[in-house]
């Protein structure tokens, strides 16, 4: 019989192998969803994973979608290494999306390149704002983070429902529920000619040089993750545990409040019901199956673009249910928890009694 033993150690090799192991169960899974559904698992595989890479255009897309979940995932890795437990990101996304999509609407049309930078501090700020509601009822009540950030999504979108089908909705609209087009002076500069990526993609990149830096080679990122994990040994070592947990749900507010800006100044240039569109939860598996580590996220976070875009086009392609992208990133996650088993723990066999055998 077969069992699991505890490792002396951790398993560096599973530690690193953990993710592709689960990346190839969930593809092995998917085939049999699609066999299942009547549809080639080749071409399936195929509309998924490689038609998304062909061509300029496609990867320009592909990094676009990871911009997003790159930046959110970046802050949530700041919140999980501190033991603070933020599911609320896609409403501190919605909220940054909201105040930069106020700040764009003020703009006078003759106004220059300037107003972008107003825009993104504005997202930046209405994010921080979100989560510091977050903040404060863990640190004054005592309320459980989780519940109150991820109540707090739905909040965020019915405050959007109301601004769009309300104050905010464009009288020139045609009566559907969205604003005004931005002005030019708001909208995010593209990176290349052609192609949808815009400069949210270097300050991304930038985001995961800064975090690796402040994680693992200043003082204040080691107090940051021991003030949230062993909150007793931090008071002895004078770090501050109610700081760890500001400094987490702040910044993790942040960046996904700047998400929400360069998507709504960037690709979307208004504000619509569709702005919230599961960035926030999905960049909770970009983190984790990134190791919470910069490198990490900023190759999951391409690896579920991918699924992203691979959906949208097994929608369009193959007449799959829009909720494939999800029931993708639902198995990846699922799977890589059952392979991070290998990491503390190995397969051995347990010897059976001829007498146990025959019971």
């Amino acid at each position: 019989m077969l069992r699991l033993e505890l490792r002396p150690q951790f398993s560096r090799f599973w530690s690193v192998a953990s993710p592709v192991l689960a990346l190839l169960i969930t593809v092995l899974i998917g085939i049999a969803l699609f066999t299942a559904l009547g549809k080639d698992p080749a071409q399936a595989l195929r509309v998924f994973f490689i038609e998304p890479l062909r061509g300029g255009y496609a990867i320009g897309e592909l990094l676009l979608k990871a911009t997003p979940l790159l930046l959110i995932a970046l802050g949530l890795a700041v919140c999980f290494r501190s033991n603070v437990w933020n599911i609320g990101a896609e409403g501190q996304f919605v909220a940054g999306a909201i105040v930069a999509g106020g700040i764009a609407l003020l703009a006078d049309p003759d106004t220059g390149r300037w107003i972008v930078l107003p825009v993104l501090l504005g997202g930046v700020a209405g994010g921080m704002a979100w989560a510091a509601i977050v903040a404060f009822l863990r640190d004054r009540c005592n309320a459980n983070e989780i519940l109150v950030s991820l109540m707090l999504v739905y909040v965020a979108i019915l405050l959007l429902s109301y601004l769009v089908h309300g104050p905010w909705k464009d009288p020139m609209g045609y009566g559907f529920p969205q604003t005004q087009m931005f002005e030019a002076g708001t909208q995010i500069p593209r990176l290349i000619k052609g192609a949808r990526v815009t400069i949210g993609l270097p300050i991304a990149l930038a985001g995961a040089v800064l975090l690796w830096g402040y994680l693992f080679r200043t003082r204040a990122g080691f107090a940051q993750q021991v003030g949230g994990q062993a909150p007793a040994a931090a008071r002895y070592a004078g770090f501050s545990a109610r700081r760890a947990l500001w400094t987490a749900l702040l910044a993790s507010g942040g960046s996904a409040g700047l998400a929400g800006a360069l998507e709504v100044a960037g690709p979307i240039g208004q504000l619509t019901p569709q702005v919230p569109s599961g960035y926030g939860f999905a960049a909770i598996i970009v983190a984790f199956i990134g190791r919470l580590h910069p490198v990490g996220m900023v190759l999951s976070a391409l690896l579920i673009s991918l699924l992203y875009i691979g959906g949208e086009l097994a929608q369009s392609r193959l007449g799959l249910p829009k909720s494939i992208t999800e029931v993708f990133q639902g198995l990846l996650l699922f799977s890589l928890l059952a392979c991070d088993t290998l990491i503390a723990y190995r397969i051995g066999r347990k010897a059976v009694h001829k007498d146990e055998g025959a019971r």
